[in-house]
């Protein structure tokens, strides 16, 4: 049986890890999800302790908050004015009702949108948006590697038992 859970958890964690680059799913709650399994089904005395799910509790908040501010970071960076950021951030939530297409295009959008109602021309509206799209690649990057991450502490803290 504990062979079961160590593939279960395993397979989770390499969708999670999926999940990381690809928006549909919530890469690093799968992840996250998986250690909790193997901790409740195997007990502490054979998976990970509560410190190690912890950390990656807190992994996971970091993932999302990186998530949900490297496109607007990235706008900023490109000269995007509070305007664009603020648009950056609402088209974030919105789209993420959108699916897939939404979470590329809502970020996109809502930094263009913000800006141009900020007063701003086409041309430093679309630097601005350019860099939204720099932002959320940066995002998706760090997402993975905070993934990555995750799965390295669940499979250090196993094996040495935290």
């Amino acid at each position: 049986m504990t062979s079961l859970w160590w593939f279960i958890t395993v397979l989770m964690m390499l969708i999670g890890l999926i999940g990381t680059v690809i928006p549909l799913l919530p890469g690093t709650t799968i992840i996250l999800a998986a250690a909790i399994l193997h901790h409740f089904m195997l007990g502490s005395s054979q998976s990970v302790g509560w410190w190690s799910l912890g950390v990656m509790i807190a992994l996971t908040l970091l993932s999302y908050a990186l998530e949900l501010l490297s496109g607007s970071l990235g706008a900023k960076w490109f000269g995007a004015t509070r305007w664009g950021a603020m648009g950056g951030v609402l088209g974030t939530i919105v789209g993420l009702f959108f699916g897939l297409p939404g979470l590329f295009i809502g970020p996109l959008a809502g930094v263009l949108v913000g800006e141009l109602l900020g007063g701003r021309g086409l041309l430093p509206a679309g630097k601005s948006t350019w860099g939204s799209v720099l932002g959320t690649t940066a995002g998706m990057i760090g997402n993975f590697c905070i993934g990555l991450l995750m799965i390295g502490c669940f499979f250090f803290a196993a094996l040495v038992r935290l």
